[in-house]
């Protein structure tokens, strides 16, 4: 009976930190100590890696320009942007020098650009991929991600515990109550936050920038992206799972098994397939999203450390990246 009682008494308080969207609230997880998950330490291959491998610097971020014919690389450390010719892997990568390591990347102005947060450096910049000059804009607090949104810029700020709203550089407005904020996705006329550390997800009003009601994200959520059903993909890395969540109003809609623990993740709008790398089995998943249940469809082995993928929308060409430094794997249909 007493077992019973916490686990009531635990879950009201859940939900009441669910349906609270007051910048003062308290965080989702009942807890007073919260740790954000991080992937798995791998163990050595066993099984030979699908496709090709190509050398290439740890990585734990990366992008797709189709436009542009290149794959950028980035984090693990490095205060570098590497970039690929996709269509000339074999030959050496440029590099471009980052004042810290990035903790996101995010394509700008159809391919010609990468928006990359530095939260070492206190710095949100824009890279010019033809001349990799850097254009900076100082934000203190650590920005974990940035999101252009019309005139203004979204800028998650854990350091800060606040979700910053820019325009011409100068900050306008705040939005408190996310003390693990890591990325910013659109959908429709709401940015969702999604906090590592309350593994939540919420839904700020573009407009106002007020929060709406916040969902739990599983229980350790670490990856989301957008797929083309309107939807948001979560990847649970403590709760090994792929959820996806309807974001008009914010519902969960599914949630799929992903046994191994689930980090790198990446959508191909053109196959509606989530790729999903399992670092602790150096593994590559990818599910059909098409369905009302997210199902499995393809399972490939990978480098060592997987913890970045990236899929060319055109071909379905897919780049897993170790953040082992054990070279970049291509895999062709």
């Amino acid at each position: 009976m007493r077992r019973l009682i916490a686990a009531c008494l635990a879950a009201s308080a859940l939900l009441a930190g669910c349906a609270g969207n007051d910048s003062g609230s308290r965080p989702l997880q009942v807890t007073d100590e919260l740790t954000a998950a991080t992937p798995a330490t791998a163990p050595p291959t066993d099984t030979e890696p699908a496709g090709r491998i190509v050398q290439a610097p740890p990585a734990d971020h990366a992008v797709v320009l189709p436009e542009q014919h290149t794959l950028a690389l980035a984090g693990a450390g490095r205060a570098s942007l590497t970039l690929f010719d996709t269509r000339a892997l074999d030959e050496p990568p440029r590099t471009v020098d980052l004042p810290a390591p990035a903790a996101s990347l995010r394509p700008l102005r159809d391919g010609e650009a990468l928006l990359a947060a530095l939260p070492e450096a206190d710095t949100v910049a824009e890279i010019d991929l033809e001349t990799g000059r850097l254009n900076r804009t100082p934000v203190a607090g650590g920005p974990a991600d940035a999101l252009p949104v019309g005139e203004e810029l979204f800028v998650a700020r854990p350091a800060a515990k606040d979700v910053a709203i820019l325009r011409d550089g100068e900050i306008q407005r705040r939005v408190g109550g996310f003390p693990g904020a890591s990325e910013l996705l659109r959908r429709g006329e709401t940015v969702l936050v999604l906090d590592r550390l309350t593994t939540s997800l919420t839904p700020l009003d573009i407009d106002t920038g007020d929060k709406q009601p916040a969902l739990r994200a599983g229980e350790g959520a670490t990856r989301a992206v957008t797929d083309g059903f309107g939807r948001v993909l979560v990847v649970d890395t403590r709760g090994e799972e792929l959820m996806a969540f309807a974001t008009e109003p914010l519902i969960m809609k599914q949630r799929s098994p992903a046994a191994g623990s689930p980090y790198g993740l990446a959508y191909d709008p053109g196959q509606d397939l989530a790729w999903v790398t399992l670092t602790a089995r150096n593994e590559l998943v990818g599910y059909d999203t098409a369905t009302g249940q997210a199902k499995e469809t393809h399972r490939v082995p990978t480098v060592r450390q997987p913890e970045s993928v990236a899929v060319n929308p055109e071909t379905g060409t897919r780049y897993i990246a170790s953040a082992a430094g054990e070279g970049l794997q291509v895999v062709r249909n």
